[in-house]
């Protein structure tokens, strides 16, 4: 836990409760195990009492806004505000609904890369700061670099800075991950079409169809899913590799033009595909096509939801 900027989440919270300016407070809480924390809703200033601030705050709560009544405080870091524009621009929150916590994100904690520096001991706490974890175990403890355990995603992070806030906590920080988030779709353009389709299918095959992936991603929020349609029937609810292979490709297609690269997908996912593998390809083209970004912008549209005369064309087959 970031023990400064925890402190400061609960005040700003039970004051925003206090003052009756929200009904409730959306953040996280510590999780029941460790290297894992939780959304976490808080009514009352007691209950603000529980709201911390971590490299294990992974659940994008962006989700949580979607057809919420009355008005809610979140605390959201670059991508989590990012979805929030997004989800805006797509009418699906009030801008006036929702009082924005902005906070820099030190980059999010991937707890598999965590479990295997520790050779899969059992942990017990995690004690952190901007730079370094302190993993603590029956007996024995380690330190280890933040940087070299971080999300994947957390490495090409567009803006670690709320883009979008009420009221920010903390101060404003470095705002790029560092990496260029350019190069990881670039492996799969050295592929041949064949190459990327075994490549793709390298990547999927563990998948289990749990749909965590959907279900964190602030993006899906169809009332009903593709995949549960029955007049017409999209795509089979089995684990063989053609209903696996469409729901994958499909949802990808959904998002495209609209992803913050976020990283809930991956972190929910019980397999631990890596989902961006697939995204990433998309989101570049989108960037590289249309100059957009999502999320960086109120009342921008996403490009493949509106038409323009001039939109490029050189992906239509003369």
């Amino acid at each position: 836990m970031l023990e400064g900027y925890t402190k400061e989440i609960r005040e700003a919270a039970k004051r925003l409760i206090r003052d009756k300016k929200v009904d409730c407070v959306i953040g996280y809480s510590k999780g029941s195990i460790p290297l894992v924390d939780a959304p976490y809703f808080a009514y009352t200033e007691e209950e603000c009492e529980n709201l911390v601030w971590s490299g294990f705050c992974t659940k994008n709560l962006a989700k949580y806004l979607i057809k919420r009544l009355g008005k809610n405080a979140l605390v959201a870091q670059g991508c989590v505000s990012r979805s929030i524009v997004g989800l805006i621009n797509e009418n699906q929150v009030k801008r006036e609904n929702v009082y924005i916590l902005g906070i820099w994100s030190p980059g999010m904690v991937d707890r598999r890369k965590v479990l295997e520096r520790v050779g899969g001991k059992e942990i017990i706490d995690v004690k952190e700061d901007e730079e370094k974890l302190v993993v603590i175990g029956d007996g024995w403890e380690e330190e280890i670099k933040r940087k070299e355990v971080l999300r994947q995603n957390c490495y090409t992070c567009a803006s670690r800075n709320a883009v979008l806030f009420d009221e920010f906590i903390g101060e404003k920080k470095e705002s790029k991950g560092g990496g260029d988030i350019d190069n990881v779709a670039a492996p799969w353009e050295k592929l041949s079409i064949d190459e990327r389709w075994e490549k793709f299918r390298e990547t999927f095959k563990e998948c289990i169809r749990c749909y965590a992936c959907r279900n964190v991603c602030p993006l899906c929020y169809c009332a009903e899913c593709f995949v549960d349609e029955s007049r017409p029937q999209w795509c089979g609810k089995t684990q063989d590799e053609a209903d696996v292979y469409t729901f994958h490709i499909l949802r990808a297609f959904h998002c495209a033009g609209r992803c913050v690269d976020c990283g809930a997908c991956e972190s929910a996912c019980p397999m631990g595909i890596k989902m961006r593998v697939l995204t990433s390809k998309l989101e570049k083209d989108i960037r590289n096509m249309y100059g957009y970004e999502p999320g960086m912008e109120l009342g921008a549209i996403p490009p493949l939801s509106v038409y323009r005369p001039d939109d490029p064309e050189n992906f239509i087959t003369p």
